[in-house]
């Protein structure tokens, strides 16, 4: 694996960070907490798939990578349910 490509990889973490943050602050501006819950939960899951494509080589294993965004996903979409539910009130 080239630098170049571990170098881009770790921009891109850089920036979906950041992009967390601005989140945080659009919070404190009046957004919707679930939208921004969503919404970091989205990056999240970003950064995620980033890590294992890159600095764990799975961009070399494209049916493990499958698998393990298959996997990250549907959790992802289930903690964003339990996130949604939970901020509700019977």
């Amino acid at each position: 694996m080239t630098r170049d490509l571990l170098t881009r990889a770790w921009i891109w973490l850089i920036a979906l960070s950041g992009g967390s943050a601005v989140v945080a602050l659009f919070v404190e501006q009046g957004m919707d907490r679930r939208i921004a819950g969503g919404l970091i939960l989205l990056l999240a899951l970003f950064k995620s798939r980033t890590i294992l494509a890159r600095y764990l080589g799975l961009a070399a294993a494209p049916s493990w990578r499958r698998g393990f965004n298959l996997v990250l996903s549907f959790y992802c979409a289930l903690l964003l349910g339990l996130y949604l539910v939970g901020g509700t009130t019977l």
